[in-house]
């Protein structure tokens, strides 16, 4: 729920030319009062929090809580990272933070833009002194500092990240971002085109905050500007990207927003790959309503295999380098893309080849093909199929408590018995593994090797005999 003091015909119009003329009438801003209030949540109320705003504050100066923290804070959701903003600037941050005995953690990239990392109790805070933009590449901008809140916010992407709040929860609001929350709008402040020119990146944040924020269509001026500049992504870093594109799918409704980037002809310059907008859907859905089990929850990396149309492990590879993935996420995704037909889960497996085919691919990866095989069965048929259903549950459910305990046997143990060093060292493992597997782990030692006798006695199959 938000709150509001005061009407919204009653505030203050941004004016005709939007934020980015903001400086150009600083002789005509008053200093607004807030007409919102925080809720004394936990991270508003925190013993850590307290102590930080404490310390900014010690020598009068008043700081404010902004970006996402008061948007979080509004929607009541959970909220992550608490980022600050200060009129003084970095050398007197720091000082004030010494002074409390509050640990700051050298970063040179953030004090070359004026944001103090601080550490309260192990917990991390970013503070960012007040500033305006004095000239923008589409990558980098370069900043001076200011004790003018409204050119601070006037620099932020969106209405909704442009809020702030004090440290008793009183809400500031310069671009209307508060009702464009409560109506479920993204925009940008000012005019989109100026806001994508000082930083191309802000064109993949709008498809992603309007999949994570947004209950209207998308902002005319918003997506236009996108759909016209979409070619400049190209020039995005390959990290940027990922970041953006793997938060995306991690929407409510991840299809959607991919499905309005295509529109917008930036999903072509970011992931050509991305086809099967049907089986992402399902996949969604099942990670966050069709199946409760250990495990499954709404996973970016799943996601991202359940929409690109590639089948090779090459090609998923080719994929990871281009998105900068790490080596375990490149790996991941490799092997739910290339996993072969023959050795992935299925919805009918009897409880010998469940263990079997968990022990080869572990519970991990068992999960993520169950539910992708499941969502590409159900987006194929266009129905849903109970009993199919049923039995993918059970086998999601029996990956969850998946734990064998260890196997009792080893390869010496092998060779102890009379078996020549070699690969029938391995094969004989493998078939009393594979036997130890179908009879529900219940041999033991003895059992085992009195099977691996029984195996040594059998003749060799010869083809007069096959």
């Amino acid at each position: 729920m938000l709150y509001l003091f005061e009407s919204e015909a009653a505030r203050p119009r941004e004016p005709e030319g939007g934020a980015d003329m903001t400086r150009d009438w600083k002789h005509l801003q008053v200093e607004r009062p807030p007409i919102g209030q925080l809720s004394p949540d936990p991270w508003l109320t925190a013993p850590t929090t307290r102590r930080l705003v404490e310390a900014l504050e010690a020598n009068g100066t008043r700081v404010r809580f902004v970006g996402g923290c008061v948007r979080d804070g509004l929607l009541r959701r959970p909220v992550k990272d608490v980022d600050i903003a200060t009129p003084d600037e970095p050398d007197i941050v720091e000082a004030l933070l010494a002074r409390a005995d509050i640990r700051t953690v050298p970063w040179a990239r953030g004090l070359a833009h004026g944001t103090v990392l601080a550490v309260v109790d192990e917990t991390p805070f970013e503070v960012t002194t007040l500033r305006h933009d004095v000239a923008c590449d589409g990558r980098h901008a370069e900043v001076a500092f200011t004790h003018d809140w409204m050119a601070d916010a006037a620099r932020r992407d969106f209405t909704i990240n442009a809020l702030s709040a004090t440290g008793d929860g009183a809400v500031y609001d310069y671009f209307e971002g508060m009702s464009d929350l409560a109506a479920g709008r993204v925009r940008f402040v000012g005019r989109a085109s100026a806001r994508i020119q000082e930083d191309v990146l802000r064109i993949l944040r709008f498809f992603r905050f309007h999949a994570h924020y947004a209950s209207t269509a998308p902002d005319a001026d918003a997506y236009a500007a996108c759909q016209s500049m979409a070619h400049l992504v190209e020039g995005v870093s390959a990290e940027r990207v990922r970041s953006e594109l793997l938060k995306t799918l991690l929407a409510p409704d991840p299809a959607a927003a991919l499905l309005l980037m295509r529109g917008a002809r930036v999903l072509p310059v970011v992931l050509p790959e991305a086809t099967h907008f049907g089986r992402l859907r399902v996949l969604a859905f099942l990670e966050t309503r069709g199946v409760v089990a250990p495990g499954v929850a709404a996973d970016a990396l799943r996601r991202l295999a359940a929409v690109i149309s590639l089948e090779t492990e090459d090609e998923a590879l080719a994929l990871a380098e281009r998105l900068r993935l790490s080596r375990a996420e490149a790996k991941r995704l490799a092997a739910m893309v290339a996993t072969p037909a023959a050795v992935r889960p299925s919805a009918d497996l009897s409880p010998a080849d469940q263990r079997r085919c968990l022990d080869r691919l572990g519970p991990a990866l068992f999960i993520d093909l169950a539910l992708l095989d499941w969502a590409r069965e159900r987006q194929g048929e266009g129905h849903t199929d109970s009993r199919r259903s049923r039995g993918w549950i059970a086998q999601i459910e029996a990956a969850g408590g998946f734990e064998p305990p260890p196997f009792p046997l080893t390869g010496r143990d092998l060779l102890a018995a009379g078996l020549p060093r070699g690969p029938a060292v391995g094969e004989a493992l493998e078939a009393l593994r594979d036997w130890w597997l179908a009879e529900g782990f219940r041999p033991d030692r003895a059992a085992l090797l009195g099977r691996l006798r029984d195996l040594q006695a059998k003749p060799p199959r010869t083809p007069s005999s096959a």
